[in-house]
């Protein structure tokens, strides 16, 4: 019996590669990501509209818990460090700003905004890698960034020009916070993306936790200080710091 064509061994193996059970893990904890990150910004934008801008202390429990489960399980193993720990002091203050810039963006833009903006992380992070990673992409990636920006002009272009307020008090300001914090983002996943294969993720993350959590700490003693005593917690305010929290542990 004569084999198949060419053509549909291509094919075939092109759906089989597709089908693979870590192709198809990958994309389910994919969706399942993009779906508590949607979660976390709606909580933080409802904070926002309820007069809570505390965008540090938002995060802080975030750090914690990182410095809490992986810091317990590095001492566990006892092991030496790796890397010098002013790389993850450095690290942490690129993390902990970009979380700051982009929670504090939902004070003066939409939630819509805010998601599709930040996936301008995605172009950076691909020029980031291919300079210091050496990673190499094809066209279709490349033609896939430039819809993205294409996509990201449009909407500071449509939030610019809304004529109601909808949009946010002040959304050419939140537009630009995102789209720093999105950079910052950038630089904080690569350089996390290099140090997880050079050293280790429990390291990483530990380091990570500990100097995010020190870092925030003192910045919510000096940025947010005032915010935090003069705060109204009533039941709604609560729960959504609940469900963040949920949200974290998760």
């Amino acid at each position: 019996m004569a084999p198949p064509p060419e053509e549909e061994r291509g094919g075939g193996g092109c759906c089989a590669r597709w089908l693979r059970r870590e192709v198809l893990l990958a994309l389910a904890l994919g969706q399942l990501i993009s779906l508590l990150i949607t979660s976390t910004g709606f909580s933080s934008s409802e904070l926002a509209r309820r007069g809570i801008n505390a965008p540090t202390s938002q995060s802080l429990l975030n750090y914690i818990l990182l410095a809490l489960v992986y810091g317990g399980i590095l001492l566990y193993r006892r092991q030496p460090l790796t890397t010098k720990w002013y790389y993850y002091l450095i690290l942490g203050i690129i993390d902990v700003e970009a979380n700051y810039i982009v929670v504090k963006s939902y004070q003066y833009t939409s939630l819509t905004s805010v998601m599709l903006l930040d996936c301008w992380s995605i172009p950076c992070v691909i020029v980031l890698t291919w300079i210091f990673l050496k990673t190499k992409y094809g066209f279709r990636k490349f033609f896939g960034v430039g819809v993205c920006v294409a996509g990201l002009i449009l909407v500071v272009f449509s939030d610019v020009h809304a004529s109601d307020r909808a949009k946010g008090p002040k959304p050419l300001k939140g537009d630009l916070l995102v789209i720093v914090g999105s950079m910052l983002y950038a630089c904080s996943n690569v350089t996390e993306e290099y140090l997880v294969k050079k050293n280790n993720r429990i390291e990483l993350m530990a380091m990570l936790g500990i100097f995010g959590a020190v870092i925030s700490g003192i910045q919510i003693s000096i940025l947010e200080r005032e915010e935090l005593h003069s705060i109204k917690w009533n039941a709604g305010a609560v729960s959504l710091s609940h469900y963040r929290f949920g949200h974290w542990c998760t």
